[in-house]
């Protein structure tokens, strides 16, 4: 069973509920400061590009993989996407091959290595910032700039995977959403050498679908980031469901979004994640909104990948 997060993560004024919580947070911090006290790195004779996030879930971690994916095919760098195989996380998983060839493995380091044999020369690491078996060239993390670090909290009492002390690891910062100077304050902190980045999204086939009633669901970390970025491109959103995240949805769920948008006569709509999750029967029947990831300053961005290219 998923469960949406819990509302305790994302508020900032006082609650009890997190020091319920704080000595299993201990436990997860104590074993991060061992993992990266012992564990040893191993450096690969590719470039390696990890992109990863502090907090968990709706920080656009994979649609920034597959940007950079898209810029280093620009140049021919003959990139792959590599990921730890989860079988939960079939979505996001699926989506990578949809865009281009994918390796997992349940060892980051293997999968590596198949894209290593696969003669590709470039591995974007998607959600690889805590693993400290793998040394990047690059390391991203990506933040949302609505939620930052909610109750600022390590799980289960809050939404971060790690202290913010793990930004001293990372060379790029993106933050989606608008510049936020209170945020970049505290970053630099941490780490005065990190690039910070801010991204947003734009959708490509609003064609498609404006001018028609909408019946919006999802089940990605940050739902509301969806239904805002509809509402902001003036579409006629009727109705809007969330689900937990990496949500199976059932024949029953489907079923019921069909009869309630066929009431309501509008169309389904869900993101390109969500679709991966449905049936090929099922996708004939519902929509999903294309997006596009923008990023402010690309082209310093871009130059530095060149670099890190041009080294190997």
């Amino acid at each position: 069973m998923k469960l949406n997060k819990p509302r305790f993560w994302d508020k900032t004024e006082f609650s009890i509920w997190p020091y319920f919580f704080l000595p299993l947070s201990g436990i997860i911090n104590l074993f991060n400061i061992l993992k990266f006290k012992f564990i040893k790195s191993k450096k690969f004779n590719i470039p390696i590009i990890t992109v990863g996030n502090i907090y968990l879930g709706g920080t656009g971690k994979t649609p920034l993989c597959i940007e950079i994916f898209n810029i280093l095919s620009s140049f021919n760098g003959n990139p792959g996407f590599v990921k730890k195989y989860y079988e939960k996380y079939e979505d996001e998983n699926n989506l990578l091959k949809k865009k281009g060839n994918t390796f997992l493995d349940k060892k980051r380091s293997e999968a590596i290595q198949k894209l290593i044999n696969n003669r590709n020369k470039i591995a974007i690491l998607d959600d690889g910032l805590q693993d400290p078996s793998i040394k990047g060239d690059i390391s991203i993390v990506c933040f949302s700039e609505k939620n930052w670090i909610g109750n600022g909290f390590i799980i289960p009492s809050g939404p971060l995977r790690e202290k913010l002390s793990g930004l001293k690891r990372c060379t790029h910062m993106f933050i989606k959403g608008n510049r936020n100077e209170r945020i970049e304050t505290v970053a630099k902190k941490y780490n005065q050498n990190i690039e910070i980045f801010y991204t947003k999204y734009k959708p490509k086939n609003l064609e498609k679908i404006s001018g028609k009633k909408i019946m919006a669901f999802t089940g990605i970390g940050d739902p509301d980031n969806f239904f805002k970025l509809l509402k902001d491109n003036n579409l006629e959103i009727i109705k809007t469901i969330n689900f937990p995240d990496h949500y199976n949805f059932s024949k029953k769920d489907i079923l019921k979004l069909k009869e309630d948008s066929e009431k309501l006569k509008a169309i389904l709509l869900t993101t390109e994640k969500d679709y991966m999750r449905l049936s090929d029967d099922n996708k004939k029947h519902i929509d999903y909104l294309e997006i596009e990831l923008i990023i402010d300053k690309k082209d310093k961005f871009i130059n530095e990948i060149k670099k890190i290219h041009e080294t190997f």
